[in-house]
């Protein structure tokens, strides 16, 4: 979710009631669940995130939502005999910083299960590593295509790469083409320039919303890619303007895509810049400022108003007394870190109350039969490893905010 969720609870979550099994209340006994006192064995969930850096507000609203689904399961006791402890490990958005912190899940023999990262490069760096360990991954942000379905996924092969690999939010094969029917057949846009960042998530993101653009008949204007490190995008902002273009795509993250916004329409283009839950932050609002209002954003899930259950998650988490906001992922990184839960329960419900020798490999198997109502709606998954839920939403950034548009799924 983000920072404004806890403000006026106005963000972005999917589709479903949520039982006390999934998010659940503390118990009367006031027992935040941090305590060892719940159980004999401790289970680790390793958490991977961008914890410092530009990206640091999505990072640390995914550990905080793993913290409080770990807490309630202890103060519950959810898994008798069980105490279960996060270990964060800071990415800084970086593939090779996931890389390491994988190995180092491997290497603490409690870790039966891990949350991340954010960035689907890294999750990318990560999935091997923990593949070979059979120590199972569930991303709550990753939306990379490749990840779940190999790389040729939109070449009329899929094959699923890793058996160990999960995520709870949805993926660009379908948050692009969703923007692009937005724009197209709502907005009635017809001619797009498209800029990514190079990166895993920017560049596959632009590609799927393109061709579904050029599919519904829509004009492409023009095409970059920039460096997301450096902030002077008046080259691009100047092409932008002179390209006759009446709405601008960009397949990357908020700390780039704000000063882009705003370098664009101060160069003359005053049409707005579309992007995918990587810009869909209180963050865009401060650096796009201004300039950026009348903005759009697709991200995964419905809004929080329609949603009982993730009324009660952003309760939980404002009385768990976090600093930071849940951000946009706060949902769905607690209903990863809940899947890793129920998969620890089952594995031991079937070894007569106690871990087996090989914890690990039971857990992974186990996630993957999950089926539990959660803070963002059903949580199970396919064949491939992605979410069941496929439901998406366009927001627009207006008087200070992000405000929903409209929700729905795919169309084929």
């Amino acid at each position: 979710m983000r920072h404004r969720s806890l403000l006026i609870l106005t963000a972005v979550l999917t589709t479903g009631a949520l039982t006390l099994t999934a998010c659940g209340s503390r118990d009367d006994s006031g027992n935040d669940g941090s305590g060892g006192d719940g159980g004999t064995q401790t289970v680790v969930i390793g958490l991977d995130a961008p914890l410092t850096g530009d990206l640091s507000a999505l990072g640390l609203g995914i550990k905080n939502s793993a913290d409080l689904a770990v807490k309630q399961a202890n103060s519950k006791k959810y898994v008798e005999g069980i105490t279960f402890e996060i270990q964060a490990l800071d990415d800084q958005a970086q593939p090779s910083s996931g890389q390491q912190n994988a190995s180092k899940f491997v290497a603490n023999k409690k870790v039966l299960g891990t949350v991340g990262p954010l960035n689907s490069s890294v999750g990318e760096s990560m999935q091997k590593v923990l593949a070979d360990a059979k120590l199972v991954q569930v991303s709550p942000a990753n939306t990379s295509p490749s990840l779940t379905q190999g790389q040729d996924w939109n070449g009329g092969t899929k094959a699923r790469p890793f058996a160990s690999y999960f995520r709870t939010a949805t993926t660009d094969a379908v948050q692009g083409p969703f923007a692009a029917q937005y724009l197209f057949n709502d907005a009635k846009k017809k001619n797009v320039f498209v800029i990514d960042d190079k990166k895993t998530y920017g560049a596959g993101l632009a590609g799927t919303f393109k061709a579904e653009f050029e599919k519904l008949g829509g004009k492409i204007a023009g095409t970059e890619h920039i460096d997301p490190e450096t902030k002077d995008f008046s080259s691009v902002a100047t092409k932008v303007k002179s390209s006759g273009a009446d709405v601008v795509y960009y397949g990357g993250e908020y700390p780039a895509a704000g000063p882009l916004s705003k370098q664009i329409k101060k160069a003359g283009a005053k049409i707005p810049l579309v992007g995918g839950d990587g810009i869909y932050s209180g963050e865009y609002i401060k650096l796009s400022g201004a300039e950026g209002v009348g903005d759009l954003a697709t991200s995964v899930g419905a809004p929080i108003e329609t949603l009982p259950s993730a009324k009660e998650f952003v309760a939980n988490y404002e009385k768990a007394g976090y600093k930071e906001p849940f951000e946009a992922y706060g949902g769905y990184s607690y209903d990863a870190a809940w899947s890793i839960i129920e998969a620890v329960k089952a594995v031991v419900e079937a070894n007569d109350g106690k871990l087996p020798s090989d914890a690990r490999a039971k857990v992974a198997e186990a996630v993957g039969k999950v089926d539990f109502e959660g803070v963002t709606g059903k949580v199970s998954f396919d064949e491939f490893g992605d979410t069941t839920n496929k439901q998406l939403t366009v927001y627009e950034y207006k008087d200070g905010n992000w405000a929903a548009v409209k929700s729905g799924e795919l169309t084929s």
